[in-house]
């Protein structure tokens, strides 16, 4: 038996059981199921159609659930979308208004307490780079210089490398989403944007509430939390 697995994400292009059966026959072992999109009632419809081809098929298909996260995003953009451009400044507000190449805003409202002078942002999985020049708590902005160009479009992911962000370990619709996979049986959870270890013992108090056996897989993007693996592994054989 293979030990490397084929996981896909089945959302609204790839949910009809003709398209699962073709994946499943293709090879795919885990079904992954994005909670950052979609309703519990069009998930369980997912599990339910997954479990029903596989049956048939008379294969085994592992479900995993991936939370969403405490993430930080940006709002939207005037038109959609703004162009940075390497050299100009930019501020970011911390008050939500439509995004332009001279302010946008983030869904974050602590970011201004977390960052400070010299701390990097990086928007859209790091494909623009901002350096913070200038904290305004009075107006709850952040002036920055813009290190690289680029397009940035509505809702576009932000991270703040090397800086301690305040974000709890799971929200609320996590705690939520993971009950309910609780009860859909799924096999595994994935979590998502996790920054320290208590963050994977929270989702463990949980399940051991409902008397859940779900292995949880910790998605480690950041080089702070790699520093710290060992810890991460720990909590992990808990």
């Amino acid at each position: 038996m293979r030990k490397t697995k084929i996981v896909c994400t089945i959302g609204p292009a790839s949910e009809s059981e003709e398209m699962i059966e073709k994946l499943i026959n293709a090879g795919m072992n885990v079904a992954r199921l994005n909670f950052s999109h979609g309703s519990h009632e069009e998930h369980k419809g997912r599990i339910d159609t997954i479990r029903k081809v596989a049956k048939r098929l008379d294969k085994i298909v592992a479900i995993l659930l991936d939370t969403k996260g405490p993430e930080i995003r940006t709002h939207n953009m005037k038109d959609g979308i703004i162009e940075l451009e390497r050299g100009n400044e930019v501020i970011v507000s911390m008050n939500e208004v439509e995004g332009t190449p001279e302010k946008f805003s983030v869904t974050y409202e602590n970011l201004i307490n977390d960052v400070q002078v010299g701390s990097y942002i990086l928007l859209d999985d790091g494909l623009i780079e901002l350096q913070v020049k200038d904290i305004d708590h009075a107006k709850k902005e952040v002036k920055c210089d813009i290190l690289n160009s680029g397009e940035l479009k509505n809702k576009k992911g932000v991270n703040l490398p090397g800086v301690r962000v305040s974000l709890p370990g799971i929200t609320e619709k996590d705690a939520e989403d993971i009950r309910f996979g609780i009860k859909e049986n799924v096999d595994f959870i994935a979590a998502s944007f996790v920054r320290r270890p208590s963050d994977v013992l929270e989702i463990r108090e949980i399940l051991e509430e409902q008397k859940a056996n779900i292995s949880v897989f910790p998605k480690l993007k950041t080089k702070k939390v790699l520093i710290i693996l060992r810890k991460f592994l720990k909590c992990l054989m808990v």
